[in-house]
């Protein structure tokens, strides 16, 4: 069990760190967002000759630069102006503004690095070269019926926008002039960011203290279990401070009595004539097994006599020493008895 409970420690350990981590990190991003919970990010001025500036494959580019702006309740907002006023920004299918600007001169964006202060925007010329007559009525984005969002200064748009085929993103002048000096700044808002931010920090803390109770969790101390014979139980109540066994754990502190020097029982139903069997702890205990007996003690053996049915006996056994008889007074027969006193 003390093995499980270590192994179930450092896994709440390895899950609860790094989700502590993450939400520490998250908390620290939110710090940076706008009192309403969106983050800006401001643009390098955007200069082309041509017409318009276009995003090829604005999901694509997403993917590559910043993936964090495709998860789910993200909105984006994208503000733009020029030097004569607000900019014409809209959303189309790739498709159709590919065939719409094939004739007139613009600029595709290749890549938007994210860094600290403004952000830099890398362009590659597209379409006819520039100086190319065009004529002004064909670039004009007004009244266009492919686009999918649309509008004057600012758009805004979701990730489900962008589901389905590639959509464009499209910024000029309002009147489809040339020569652009774009200011741009984006806005992004994601509705996730809060309650994962404090969902991380309160599971990683979670997990940690869990962690902690089970890993720094106190052992129970184990039972002791005495076995011993019916007979013994007074000696061993006696030797622990108790009336009987079932007052274990009664007994105050400071009241266990002295040690005798020596206690005898007498078994239970046992003779008169068999010998006293000593009380715990004053003689040698039992061994444990049979290996730990000592040598049988050894009684002297009877002498060996042998034993004879025959008669008369063989001869005479000799004795160790002989035996003096002393004489004994013989009368005759005739003679009268002896009476003293007469």
């Amino acid at each position: 069990m003390r093995f499980v409970r270590m192994i179930a420690g450092v896994l709440l350990l390895v899950v609860g760190i790094p989700a502590l981590f993450a939400g520490g990190a998250l908390w620290l991003v939110t710090r940076h967002a706008d009192p309403d919970g969106a983050f800006a990010a401001r643009f390098e001025t955007v200069r082309t000759p041509g017409h318009a500036v276009v995003v090829t494959d604005l999901d694509r580019l997403l993917r590559q630069e910043a993936p964090f702006a495709r998860t789910a309740q993200t909105r984006l907002r994208l503000d733009a102006r020029t030097a004569d006023g607000p900019a014409f920004v809209g959303l189309a299918p790739t498709a159709e503004v590919r065939r719409w600007l094939e004739s007139a001169p613009h600029a595709s964006v290749r890549r938007v690095a994210l860094a600290q202060g403004p952000l830099p925007v890398r362009l590659d010329a597209a379409g006819p070269a520039v100086g190319t007559p065009t004529a002004a009525e064909a670039v004009t984005p007004l009244g266009r019926p492919f686009w999918v969002r649309e509008g004057i200064g600012s758009l805004e748009w979701s990730v489900g926008d962008l589901a389905g085929e590639p959509m464009s993103l499209v910024v000029m002048r309002p009147d489809g002039g040339a020569d652009l000096a774009l200011d741009l700044r984006a806005e992004l808002r994601a509705g996730w960011t809060g309650p994962a931010t404090w969902g991380l920090l309160a599971v990683g803390v979670l997990l940690v203290v869990c962690a902690v109770l089970l890993l720094l969790r106190p052992l129970r101390p184990r039972e002791v279990i005495f076995v011993v014979e019916p007979d013994q139980v007074p000696v061993l109540a006696g030797r622990l401070g108790v009336t009987s066994l079932s007052g274990l754990g009664s007994r105050e502190p400071g009241s266990t009595p002295p040690l005798p020097a020596v206690r005898q029982l007498t078994p239970v139903g046992s003779g008169a004539g068999e010998r006293l069997r000593s009380a715990i702890g004053t003689e040698p205990s039992r061994p444990v097994t049979l290996a730990d007996l000592d040598e049988p003690a050894r009684l002297p053996r009877p002498p060996e006599v042998t034993l004879s049915l025959a008669w008369p006996p063989a001869g005479t056994e000799a004795t160790d020493q002989p035996v003096e008889v002393p004489p004994v007074a013989t009368r005759p027969v005739d003679a009268p008895p002896v009476v003293p006193g007469r």
